[in-house]
């Protein structure tokens, strides 16, 4: 299983979403922001060393933090030195490989993304509750719509609690999708800061069942989907 995790515009959470989502279903992170990379930076070779054939995907992969990560690179030469076409060959040997990957796309709609959308099985919608982050997010999923992926899920991070329900329910209804709330809470950055699942740092945060909810409707999603 492959999961993209996108929303438009930068600074909503993705990288959050992608960071925990991955511990929670054991799966590889991949940080697939060439050019500006949320996720840490490894030890080792990283994602612009497999793209540009210096370095077997294999060898990139590393447990930080307790979550199983492939990071990217921060030089403009390694970015520009990067094969695109080689980005899903190296997704599907790591889901051989650890039967389960998430992709953390850069921000925006540029040729990157397009490439993540259209390696991954599933896409999950990160936003929060603002116009602009909303439209965005829209047109991410009309992007990933034009690529054959589909919308498994949506999350609406730095929510505050209840007062959301309405834009929730506009918000499944539109994507057809069920949409998970993510609450503004100072654990889930303090978690971030220290490259930490949430459920590591904080296991009774709200963060957590909402984190752990969303892997499990993921993994029932892509059942459904193998299934035809």
């Amino acid at each position: 299983m492959i999961v993209a995790v996108a929303g438009g515009k930068g600074g909503v959470g993705t990288s959050t979403t992608a960071w925990n989502l991955a511990f929670e279903l054991e799966a590889v992170a991949v940080d697939a922001d060439l050019t500006g990379a949320d996720l840490p930076l490894g030890s080792g070779p990283n994602l612009h060393d497999v793209l540009g054939g210096r370095a077997n995907p294999m060898d990139a992969v590393e447990s930080v933090g307790g979550v199983w990560l492939l990071s990217s690179g921060r030089t403009l030469a390694g970015a520009r030195a990067s094969d695109l076409t080689a980005f899903g060959r190296v997704l599907e040997r790591i889901e051989r490989e650890y039967g389960r990957v998430v992709i953390d796309c850069r921000a925006g709609l540029a040729r990157d993304v397009g490439v993540a959308l259209r390696s991954a099985d599933l896409l999950v919608l990160v936003t929060t509750p603002t116009k602009p982050a909303l439209i965005d997010a829209l047109r991410t999923a009309e992007l990933a719509a034009e690529l054959g992926t589909p919308v498994a899920s949506a999350v609406l991070n730095l929510a505050d609690g209840d007062g959301q329900t309405p834009l929730v329910d506009r918000l499944s209804r539109t994507l057809g999708v069920e949409v998970t709330v993510v609450e503004r809470q100072s654990t889930v950055a303090d978690a971030q800061a220290e490259w930490m699942p949430v459920h590591e740092h904080t296991p009774g945060a709200q963060a957590v069942g909402a984190y752990r909810s969303l892997a499990d409707r993921l993994v029932d999603s892509y059942d459904r989907l193998e299934r035809g």
